[in-house]
């Protein structure tokens, strides 16, 4: 159960991470004065994907409580890294961001890394 719980918490957190920039892409640039920020991120929070985000955001917090039941810190955190490497693929699939070489070495480095730390 304590891998599942890890899974779910780095899913969910990856769900928020590329939902809300999917959101953000289509609402065009933050703007540059006070009050038009405030009618942004208001209108922003109102978006119900966006909301769905921070419900994914404490579920994720629940998961992690409960893996950290199951692991002790120094194995469950680095395994939260594996989100970046979800990111980076998704947000290249998704999203159409640049996949650089440097990008694919520093994944493929987290990747080491976490399966070192969880030996």
């Amino acid at each position: 159960m304590g891998y599942l719980y890890m899974v779910l918490t780095v899913l969910l957190t990856v769900y928020g991470q590329m939902v809300l920039k999917w959101r953000m892409n289509l609402m065009g640039p933050l703007p540059s004065s006070p009050m038009p920020v405030c009618g942004y991120l208001f209108s922003a929070l109102m978006d119900p994907f966006v909301l769905s985000t921070f419900g994914a955001a404490f579920v994720a917090s629940l998961t992690y409580m409960a893996a950290l039941t199951k692991f002790d810190i120094t194995v469950a955190y680095p395994f939260m890294s594996l989100g970046f490497v979800l990111v980076v693929g998704l947000g290249a699939l998704l999203l159409g961001e640049a996949l650089t070489v440097g990008k694919i070495a520093g994944t493929l480095l987290i990747v080491a890394g976490v399966f070192l730390v969880a030996r």
